[in-house]
Protein backbone atom coordinates (compact mmCIF):
# COMPACT_ATOMS: atom_id res chain seq x y z
CA UNK A 1 0.00 0.00 0.00
CA UNK A 2 3.01 2.29 -0.05
CA UNK A 3 2.68 5.51 -1.95
CA UNK A 4 5.48 7.99 -2.52
CA UNK A 5 5.07 11.26 -0.66
CA UNK A 6 6.96 14.24 -1.96
CA UNK A 7 8.26 16.83 0.49
CA UNK A 8 10.62 19.76 0.54
CA UNK A 9 11.96 18.73 3.96
CA UNK A 10 15.73 18.29 4.26
CA UNK A 11 14.92 14.74 5.36
CA UNK A 12 13.20 13.88 2.10
CA UNK A 13 14.62 10.61 0.70
CA UNK A 14 17.21 11.10 -2.00
CA UNK A 15 16.99 7.56 -3.40
CA UNK A 16 14.27 5.07 -4.32
CA UNK A 17 15.52 2.84 -1.50
CA UNK A 18 15.18 5.69 0.95
CA UNK A 19 11.65 6.38 -0.26
CA UNK A 20 10.74 2.73 0.25
CA UNK A 21 12.09 2.85 3.81
CA UNK A 22 10.15 6.03 4.54
CA UNK A 23 7.00 4.46 3.16
CA UNK A 24 7.54 1.36 5.33
CA UNK A 25 7.71 3.64 8.36
CA UNK A 26 4.49 5.38 7.30
CA UNK A 27 2.75 2.04 6.76
CA UNK A 28 3.91 0.89 10.20
CA UNK A 29 2.75 4.17 11.72
CA UNK A 30 -0.68 3.66 10.14
CA UNK A 31 -0.93 0.28 11.86
CA UNK A 32 0.34 1.51 15.21
CA UNK A 33 -1.67 4.74 15.41
CA UNK A 34 -4.74 3.02 13.97
CA UNK A 35 -4.65 0.20 16.50
CA UNK A 36 -3.38 2.02 19.59
CA UNK A 37 -3.97 5.73 19.05
CA UNK A 38 -1.35 8.45 19.05
CA UNK A 39 -0.59 8.61 22.76
CA UNK A 40 -0.28 4.85 23.27
CA UNK A 41 1.98 4.37 20.24
CA UNK A 42 5.75 4.71 20.40
CA UNK A 43 8.54 5.25 17.94
CA UNK A 44 9.92 1.88 19.00
CA UNK A 45 6.67 0.16 18.08
CA UNK A 46 6.68 1.85 14.68
CA UNK A 47 10.26 0.82 13.91
CA UNK A 48 9.60 -2.77 15.04
CA UNK A 49 6.60 -3.00 12.73
CA UNK A 50 8.65 -1.51 9.90
CA UNK A 51 11.59 -3.85 10.63
CA UNK A 52 14.08 -0.98 10.73
CA UNK A 53 16.57 0.17 13.36
CA UNK A 54 15.49 2.89 15.78
CA UNK A 55 18.17 5.21 14.42
CA UNK A 56 16.74 4.83 10.92
CA UNK A 57 13.54 6.52 12.09
CA UNK A 58 15.44 9.75 12.77
CA UNK A 59 16.87 9.76 9.27
CA UNK A 60 13.35 10.54 8.05
CA UNK A 61 11.43 12.02 11.01
CA UNK A 62 12.35 14.08 14.05
CA UNK A 63 9.56 12.90 16.33
CA UNK A 64 6.37 10.91 16.75
CA UNK A 65 4.40 14.10 16.17
CA UNK A 66 6.16 14.67 12.85
CA UNK A 67 5.45 11.19 11.50
CA UNK A 68 1.82 11.49 12.60
CA UNK A 69 1.43 14.73 10.63
CA UNK A 70 3.20 13.17 7.65
CA UNK A 71 0.87 10.18 7.90
CA UNK A 72 -2.25 12.37 7.77
CA UNK A 73 -0.95 13.96 4.56
CA UNK A 74 0.14 10.56 3.21
CA UNK A 75 -3.29 9.03 3.78
CA UNK A 76 -4.93 12.01 2.10
CA UNK A 77 -2.76 11.43 -0.96
CA UNK A 78 -3.53 7.71 -0.90
CA UNK A 79 -7.27 8.39 -0.76
CA UNK A 80 -7.21 10.91 -3.61
CA UNK A 81 -5.05 8.63 -5.76
CA UNK A 82 -7.34 5.65 -5.11
CA UNK A 83 -10.46 7.62 -6.05
CA UNK A 84 -8.89 9.34 -9.07
CA UNK A 85 -7.89 5.99 -10.54
CA UNK A 86 -11.42 4.64 -10.17
CA UNK A 87 -13.31 7.60 -11.61
CA UNK A 88 -11.33 7.53 -14.85
CA UNK A 89 -13.68 7.03 -17.75
CA UNK A 90 -16.70 8.56 -15.98
CA UNK A 91 -19.17 9.79 -18.57
CA UNK A 92 -20.00 13.02 -16.73
CA UNK A 93 -19.86 14.63 -13.28
CA UNK A 94 -22.83 12.72 -11.88
CA UNK A 95 -21.26 9.44 -13.01
CA UNK A 96 -18.00 10.57 -11.40
CA UNK A 97 -19.85 11.24 -8.13
CA UNK A 98 -21.24 7.71 -8.18
CA UNK A 99 -17.91 6.09 -9.01
CA UNK A 100 -16.08 8.28 -6.49
CA UNK A 101 -18.42 7.32 -3.66
CA UNK A 102 -18.06 3.62 -4.46
CA UNK A 103 -14.28 4.11 -4.43
CA UNK A 104 -14.34 5.98 -1.12
CA UNK A 105 -16.37 3.28 0.63
CA UNK A 106 -14.07 0.60 -0.77
CA UNK A 107 -11.02 2.58 0.38
CA UNK A 108 -12.47 2.82 3.89
CA UNK A 109 -12.95 -0.94 3.93
CA UNK A 110 -9.40 -1.54 2.74
CA UNK A 111 -7.93 1.00 5.21
CA UNK A 112 -10.03 0.88 8.40
CA UNK A 113 -7.38 2.80 10.33
CA UNK A 114 -8.13 5.87 8.21
CA UNK A 115 -11.00 7.09 10.35
CA UNK A 116 -9.30 6.71 13.72
CA UNK A 117 -6.15 8.47 12.52
CA UNK A 118 -7.91 11.35 10.77
CA UNK A 119 -10.38 11.91 13.62
CA UNK A 120 -7.60 11.79 16.22
CA UNK A 121 -5.78 14.43 14.19
CA UNK A 122 -8.48 16.90 15.28
CA UNK A 123 -6.88 16.90 18.71
CA UNK A 124 -3.28 15.82 18.07
CA UNK A 125 -2.58 17.94 14.99
CA UNK A 126 -5.58 20.19 14.23
CA UNK A 127 -3.72 22.08 11.52
CA UNK A 128 -2.99 18.80 9.68
CA UNK A 129 -6.62 17.77 10.14
CA UNK A 130 -7.86 21.01 8.61
CA UNK A 131 -5.33 20.81 5.78
CA UNK A 132 -6.51 17.26 5.03
CA UNK A 133 -10.07 18.39 4.36
CA UNK A 134 -9.14 21.76 2.86
CA UNK A 135 -7.12 19.92 0.21
CA UNK A 136 -10.05 17.64 -0.63
CA UNK A 137 -12.50 20.53 -0.73
CA UNK A 138 -10.32 22.68 -2.98
CA UNK A 139 -9.96 19.93 -5.58
CA UNK A 140 -13.64 19.03 -5.29
CA UNK A 141 -14.69 22.65 -5.80
CA UNK A 142 -12.56 22.97 -8.93
CA UNK A 143 -13.99 19.73 -10.35
CA UNK A 144 -17.54 20.94 -9.74
CA UNK A 145 -16.81 24.34 -11.28
CA UNK A 146 -15.43 22.69 -14.39
CA UNK A 147 -18.45 20.38 -14.57
CA UNK A 148 -20.79 23.38 -14.29
CA UNK A 149 -18.94 25.11 -17.13
CA UNK A 150 -19.47 22.00 -19.27
CA UNK A 151 -23.18 22.03 -18.43
CA UNK A 152 -23.03 18.69 -16.57
CA UNK A 153 -24.39 20.15 -13.31
CA UNK A 154 -26.26 23.31 -12.38
CA UNK A 155 -24.60 26.58 -11.47
CA UNK A 156 -24.30 27.37 -7.78
CA UNK A 157 -21.89 27.84 -4.91
CA UNK A 158 -19.55 24.97 -5.68
CA UNK A 159 -17.53 25.41 -2.48
CA UNK A 160 -20.61 24.79 -0.32
CA UNK A 161 -21.53 21.85 -2.52
CA UNK A 162 -18.01 20.42 -2.26
CA UNK A 163 -18.10 20.44 1.55
CA UNK A 164 -21.61 18.94 1.57
CA UNK A 165 -20.56 16.11 -0.74
CA UNK A 166 -17.42 15.46 1.29
CA UNK A 167 -19.56 15.20 4.43
CA UNK A 168 -21.80 12.67 2.69
CA UNK A 169 -18.81 10.56 1.66
CA UNK A 170 -17.17 10.68 5.10
CA UNK A 171 -20.24 9.49 6.96
CA UNK A 172 -21.30 6.92 4.39
CA UNK A 173 -17.75 5.60 4.51
CA UNK A 174 -17.94 5.40 8.30
CA UNK A 175 -21.37 3.77 8.36
CA UNK A 176 -20.94 1.28 5.51
CA UNK A 177 -17.17 1.07 5.23
CA UNK A 178 -16.28 0.63 8.92
CA UNK A 179 -19.31 -0.13 11.07
CA UNK A 180 -21.35 -2.34 8.73
CA UNK A 181 -19.31 -3.19 5.62
CA UNK A 182 -21.49 -6.01 4.28
CA UNK A 183 -23.69 -4.02 1.90
CA UNK A 184 -22.76 -3.48 -1.73
CA UNK A 185 -20.84 -0.23 -2.10
CA UNK A 186 -22.42 0.21 -5.52
CA UNK A 187 -25.94 -0.02 -4.07
CA UNK A 188 -25.12 2.54 -1.39
CA UNK A 189 -23.60 4.89 -3.95
CA UNK A 190 -26.60 4.49 -6.24
CA UNK A 191 -28.96 5.58 -3.46
CA UNK A 192 -26.73 8.53 -2.58
CA UNK A 193 -26.39 9.44 -6.26
CA UNK A 194 -30.16 9.64 -6.53
CA UNK A 195 -30.14 12.17 -3.70
CA UNK A 196 -27.35 14.14 -5.38
CA UNK A 197 -29.05 14.25 -8.77
CA UNK A 198 -32.71 14.61 -7.70
CA UNK A 199 -32.58 16.01 -4.19
CA UNK A 200 -35.49 15.54 -1.79
CA UNK A 201 -38.08 17.07 -4.09
CA UNK A 202 -41.06 14.68 -4.41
Amino acid sequence: MSTSLSSSSPKSPKTARGQRTRNRLLDAAEESFGENGFHSSSIGDITRRASVALGTFYVYFDSKDEIFRALVAHMGEMTRSWIAERVKGATDRLDAEHKGLVAYIEFARAHPNLYRIIEEAQFVAPDAYKAHYDSFADRYRRNLEEAAERGEISAGNQETRAWALIGMSVFLGLRFGIWEPARSADDIAREASDLISRGLTP
